[in-house]
């Protein structure tokens, strides 16, 4: 069976740290061009200090979510860390009972995540906004499974679906956020959420199926 532990999935946390870490400067330069500049800073801020805070306190995948949840949601401001606090609170409550996580139970957070989102943003698909990310990928590596498709095959999808999301918000008019305000000038540039959410998506993605690979 393709799994891993809770224990070994700290590894895809670690690597979602340092790739946020990577890409300050670049998600903050692409947020600058239609919004505050800040997205890359604020990311960075939060991360790191979660990464601070596991290293005082050794933790699994699922305890170390709900560190960075907790981050996100009282040490950032803005729309991003209310945002991006439920959607790992999501996957860490999902991950948080039992013990081996597989295909199906990584759908259940990736679900719960989404459902997080949800009940916080009216944002949809088309809006530019990291839902243009979050909602097909989700959707795709769901969809993926129930197609009959491997832990690995899964990840895949999600990983592609992601990155087309993000790539698509380019041509879209942003209709939330500080951006809006810009209408058809917020065009030819990627969303700074859509870019920071396909990047969590994606590395989690090569990381889990490192993780999983013989």
């Amino acid at each position: 069976m393709q799994s891993f532990t809770k224990e070994e999935g700290i590894i895809v946390l670690d690597n979602v740290i340092k790739a946020v870490q990577d890409n300050k400067q670049y998600l903050s330069d692409i947020d600058g061009m239609i919004a505050d500049g800040d997205h890359g800073v604020n990311m960075n801020k939060g991360f790191t200090l979660c990464r601070e805070e596991m290293d005082k306190n050794p933790c699994d995948l699922a305890q170390g979510l709900t560190v960075l949840s907790r981050v996100l949601m009282m040490k950032i401001g803005g729309s991003m860390g209310p945002l991006y606090g439920k959607f790992f609170k999501g996957i860490s409550t999902a991950l948080s009972d039992g013990g081996a996580i597989d295909a199906e139970i990584w759908g259940q957070a990736l679900t719960a995540a989404k459902e997080s989102i949800q009940s916080i943003s009216q944002a949809k698909v088309g809006d530019k906004t990291l839902v243009d990310v979050l909602y097909p990928a989700v959707d795709a590596y769901n969809s993926a499974l129930n197609s009959g498709k491997n832990f690995a095959g899964a990840l895949a999808d999600m990983k592609k679906t992601a990155e087309q999301g993000r790539d698509a918000t380019e041509n879209m008019v942003a209709k939330i956020g500080r951006s809006s305000r810009l209408g058809e000038r917020s065009k030819g540039v990627i969303d700074a959420g859509a870019a920071s959410c396909a990047l969590i998506l994606s590395t989690m993605a090569d990381s889990i199926t490192e993780l999983i690979s013989p």
